[in-house]
C-alpha cells in the first residue's frame, strides 16, 4: 500500500490533460457510458456555515465535497498551522490549505486536516461523522455490488472512476478504466472526489491533481504512530487502502449518522 509521507510530487495537468483524455482513451463504448445517471445531490451546513452538496449512496449519505471547517462541532477552533516545521511537530490538531493559499485552492479542495484534528470526535458537523474503515468498506461493497465497477462488473474493485469527479482537475493518464481516462464517464455515485494532495509528515504539499485522500477515524492497530485512509489515485482503477503517520495531512468526507 502506498503511505502517505512517501510519494513524489506528479505535475497536475488539468485542462490540458482533460482535451487530450478525449482524444487519447480508449472508454467510448464501455457499458456505463450508456446507463449513466445525473446524481441527486442534497445539502448540509458545517458550524461555519459552509454549504455542502450530499449525496445518497445505497443506506448511506456522504458529503460530496470536501470538509472546509475551521471549527470543530462544540465551538473549538482548530489551529491553522502553515510552517512546515511546526506542522510536523504537531501532535494535536491543526488545519492548513494546500500550499497555505486560501484563495486558489480552499474553495474548491477544502481543508487539509492531520489525524489528532480527526481523533477529537468533534471535526465533523453535528449528526455526521467521519467514516471508519467499516463505512468505506460498506461504500466499496455496495458500489462493487451494483454495477460501479468502470465496465460494469461486480467481481472487484473497479470503482473509482464512479466516484471521481467528472471534471478536467484529475491529472491526465491514457490507460483504459483508470480515473483520468475519459473523464466525462467518471463520477456516477455522485461522489465527485477531488485530486486535492496531501501534506506529509514533513510539512510537503504533494499530489495535488493525481490524489484524493482522505483520513478515517481508525487508528493503525499494529503502529500507534499512524492512522489509516482512503485513496483515489489518477491512474487507479479502484478504491485503495494505505496507512500513514499521523501527522499527514488529507482530505475529509464525512457520513451521516
Amino acid at each position: 500500500m502506498k503511505n502517505c509521507s512517501n510519494f513524489w510530487t506528479r505535475a497536475a495537468v488539468l485542462m490540458l490533460s482533460g482535451i487530450l483524455s478525449l482524444f487519447l482513451c480508449c472508454d467510448k463504448g464501455n457499458p456505463i457510458n450508456d446507463t449513466r445517471h445525473n446524481p441527486v445531490f442534497g445539502t448540509m451546513t458545517d458550524i461555519d456555515g459552509n454549504l455542502y452538496k450530499t449525496i445518497q449512496i445505497g443506506n448511506q449519505e456522504w458529503m460530496a465535497e470536501n470538509l472546509k471547517t475551521t471549527r470543530c462541532s462544540d465551538g473549538t477552533p482548530i489551529p491553522l498551522v502553515a510552517d512546515s516545521a511546526a506542522w510536523g511537530a504537531l501532535a494535536t490538531p491543526g488545519y492548513c490549505w494546500y500550499n497555505n493559499d486560501t484563495a486558489h485552492y480552499g474553495n474548491t479542495y477544502g481543508a487539509i486536516y492531520n489525524w489528532h484534528a480527526v481523533n477529537t470526535g468533534n471535526l465533523a458537523p453535528a449528526g455526521w461523522h467521519v467514516p471508519d474503515t467499516t463505512d468505506w468498506n460498506i461504500l466499496e461493497n455496495y458500489l462493487v455490488a451494483n454495477g460501479y465497477n468502470w465496465d460494469g462488473t461486480t467481481d472487484s474493485n473497479r470503482v473509482a472512476k464512479s466516484m471521481a469527479i467528472d471534471s478536467f482537475y484529475w491529472s491526465f493518464y491514457e490507460t483504459q478504466g483508470t480515473v483520468s481516462c475519459d473523464v466525462s464517464t467518471n463520477n456516477r455515485s455522485g461522489l465527485s472526489a477531488l485530486p486535492g494532495g496531501i501534506r506529509t509528515a514533513y510539512g510537503e504539499y504533494i499530489e495535488i491533481g493525481s490524489r484524493a485522500c482522505w483520513w478515517t477515524s481508525s487508528a493503525m492497530p499494529s503502529d500507534a504512530s499512524g492512522a489509516l485512509c482512503f485513496n483515489i489515485y489518477y491512474d487507479g482503477v479502484g478504491l485503495d487502502r494505505s496507512g500513514g503517520s499521523k501527522k499527514c495531512g488529507t482530505s475529509i468526507r464525512c457520513v451521516k449518522d
